[in-house]
């Protein structure tokens, strides 16, 4: 049976895969011409390469650092810089894509006129969020968005990079745990995928994926908490102390990867916090790669995204590589801590 046959039975048995669900949306929007269509497509092959090798890291030399460092001085993971290599030249000669950028980058890569047709797109993403669980197998993920050019010259400028959120086409990521799931969002709903093995495809299996009003879960580095804010720490007591009516206490859920507490807390209810502190003022986590993709999505779950006073998608990033605080997850569990933060700020 060739591999077209094979994924056309699993569809009739299985249900939806990936790419019919994208080209049923792209159907929406007459002028995307199936361009959305192939940049997920892309995006699909490389988190199935990734994924193949994030299966086998403990059997080949994929594991451990590189001795390198990146623009944000962290240490460099052998596999982070693989997965930075297989998105860039999955998406490097689309036509569409302009340019690309991602953590790992210094610079965007500007895409070579010889692969651009239209290049109205840019690129951006995190190519292996929660890398310093790599080697203790513990679920990492890709983190992804796409952007709509807003200057017109032949190649990408920063400016087309330096869009606030809310101008996010598509954004998604891609979960390797012990299943591998890729979820996204185009701006009109969230929709979950799951990767089977035995037919190398993503099949719809969490359809229209919405966020409770309120969780029971939180996720903070509690290492920090000796250099969080005073608002910060009375925000988390509260969390903690006992009130039924509320469902107080909430359970801490605290993996390490972005991605992997995000996911659980989208799907089950929750916050994630990463505020600024004594040490690191704007947080650690970027508003480009991370906070604005995460943002989008959660918001079409019906949750909510802030740097605890205003949303994360209205800020206009005024570099490729900003930091900001991120408290991310139910709405009614974001507008309490936003509340801390405000009361502590004295507003």
């Amino acid at each position: 049976m060739s591999p077209q046959a094979a994924t056309a039975e699993a569809e009739l048995e299985k249900g939806i895969t990936l790419e019919r669900h994208v080209k049923e949306e792209e159907r929406k929007f007459p002028q995307a011409r199936g361009v959305f269509t192939t940049l997920i497509s892309q995006i699909s092959l490389a988190a199935k390469i990734i994924n193949a090798e994030v299966n086998k890291a403990g059997l080949v030399d994929i594991l451990g650092l590189t001795g390198h460092t990146n623009i944000q001085g962290e240490e460099v993971q052998k596999l982070d810089t693989y997965a930075d290599e297989v998105l860039r030249r999955a998406l490097d000669h689309h036509g569409s894509v302009a340019a690309l950028a991602s953590e790992e980058m210094d610079d965007p890569y500007i895409v070579s006129g010889d692969y651009l047709d239209d290049g109205e797109y840019v690129v951006v993403y995190d190519p292996l969020d929660g890398s310093s669980n790599i080697d203790v197998n513990v679920s990492i993920g890709s983190i992804f968005s796409i952007l709509k050019r807003k200057t017109t010259n032949p190649e990408a400028t920063m400016e087309d990079f330096l869009q606030p959120g809310t101008e996010q086409v598509c954004a998604g990521y891609v979960i390797y745990g012990s299943s591998t799931m890729l979820v996204y969002t185009a701006g009109n709903s969230v929709n979950g995928f799951t990767l089977d093995p035995s037919v190398g495809e993503f099949f719809l299996s969490h359809p229209n994926i919405k966020i409770p009003p309120r969780g029971k879960i939180y996720s903070i580095n509690e290492g920090n908490s000796g250099k969080w804010d005073e608002p910060v720490a009375r925000y988390i007591a509260h969390l903690k102390e006992s009130d039924k009516a509320t469902g107080r206490p909430y359970s801490a859920r605290y993996i390490g990867s972005l991605v992997a507490d995000f996911h659980r807390n989208l799907l089950k209810g929750g916050i994630f916090l990463y505020p600024g502190d004594k040490a690191n003022p704007n947080g650690k986590l970027r508003l480009i790669y991370e906070c604005n993709p995460m943002s989008f999505i959660v918001e079409q779950a019906g949750g909510a995204a802030s740097n605890g006073r205003h949303r994360i998608m209205d800020i206009v990033p005024g570099e490729l590589h900003q930091r900001v605080p991120f408290f991310v997850g139910c709405k009614e569990d974001v507008a309490d801590a936003e509340r801390f933060l405000s009361e502590g700020l004295g507003r």
